[in-house]
């Protein structure tokens, strides 16, 4: 067996066969390309397609890249409405792969980047109806209660948005490359800023629409939400913000830059940011008043993630392309959320 980086598929067959699961064939594997966090992999096992999450090879934060956690909101959605793989098996024991992981059944259907899938007509009636799906699926999640489904002590929303703020600083201070005041004047402003949470729900911390699988033949059905790592119970409007900022309108808007290629989003029929915000409300009773400040965090956070993953890159510690251009998104996001954020009141102080 020829083992991808991060992934020693001897050990993952003895794995498999140690839990009831022995592989029907020889293993092969192949790192699932975009991600550029924790690393996905397909495996194929004789006649069977399994998939593998496992953090990154280097610089791991500290709170990152829970594999336990992501196992457990998957398992959780399982009976929903919520497209989600079905999840097979958690191994917390570091010693088998040199890091936790956990394997999932894998789903037929289409991650979506730059391109749309040849099945797909290239019609501006295929993007909004996959506009409508992505838009309508994130309001879908925000509705589920989290006791109902077992996840009442996910996470602790009390403070959540300042926790976020702080959190999101310190991962900031341990990943950064360089410095930059730009972003120490946003981390100040957000702090000064802080809206009034919105009542808390499943957050999923990282969505956007290449973290989901599109239908085969149908790009007005999501088949599975992907990418659970960032998931928490907390304020689901940190969802929306983050996904308005990934939303490039134009192609020299920074998170395009993210893309190998082009941003897809520019295309004719493809929800505006409007569209997306007005969608949402009709589906949500959440309170949208102050949207600003969760695009200005969703900017933040995001030059936080590139910086971390740039920091990898300069290691060496990254597998496969694309990650050469994170490191100069870092200040045009941060000069982004400055401006979103200009106007915000200022939070009422107790």
């Amino acid at each position: 067996m020829t083992s991808p980086p991060g992934l020693d598929l001897d050990a993952l067959a003895a794995y498999l066969a140690s839990m009831g699961d022995p592989p029907q064939g020889p293993l092969t594997a192949s790192v699932i390309p975009g991600g550029k966090s924790n690393l996905t992999y397909i495996v194929d096992a004789g006649e069977r397609r399994l998939v593998l999450r496992r953090p990154p090879l280097a610089h791991v934060l500290p709170t990152a890249h829970d594999m336990s956690r992501e196992y457990r909101v998957l398992a959780a959605l399982r009976d929903t409405d919520i497209p989600v793989p079905r999840v097979t098996a958690l191994c917390a024991d570091a010693s088998v792969l040199g890091a936790p992981f956990y394997v999932m059944e894998w789903v037929d259907g289409h991650v979506i980047r730059d391109t749309l899938p040849g099945e797909y007509p290239a019609t501006p009636d295929t993007r909004r109806a996959m506009s409508a799906a992505l838009v309508d699926t994130l309001a879908a999640l925000h509705a589920v209660v989290p006791g109902d489904v077992g996840l009442a002590d996910f996470g602790h929303p009390a403070g959540f948005l300042e926790r976020q703020v702080r959190r999101w600083w310190m991962q900031w201070e341990a990943s950064k490359t360089r410095d930059l005041p730009s972003i120490e004047e946003l981390h100040g402003r957000l702090e000064d800023t802080l809206p009034a949470q919105s009542p808390p729900g499943i957050t999923h911390g990282d969505y956007r629409m290449d973290n989901v699988m599109f239908a085969p033949r149908d790009p007005g059905r999501i088949a599975a939400v992907l990418d659970w790592e960032m998931c928490t119970i907390g304020d689901p409007l940190c969802d929306l913000g983050l996904m308005l900022v990934y939303w490039a309108e134009t192609q020299d808007e920074p998170s395009a830059r993210r893309l190998q290629g082009r941003a897809l989003t520019v295309d004719d029929g493809f929800y505006s940011r409007r569209e997306i915000i007005e969608r949402y409300a009709a589906a949500s009773t959440r309170d949208l008043s102050g949207l600003d400040w969760y695009i200005a965090f969703g900017a933040y956070k995001l030059a936080i993630i590139a910086e971390g993953i740039n920091a990898r890159f300069l290691l060496g510690m990254t597998v496969g392309d694309g990650f050469d251009q994170m490191g100069e998104m870092v200040p045009l996001l941060v000069d982004r959320a400055l401006e979103t954020a200009s106007g915000l009141p200022l939070a009422p102080r107790s």
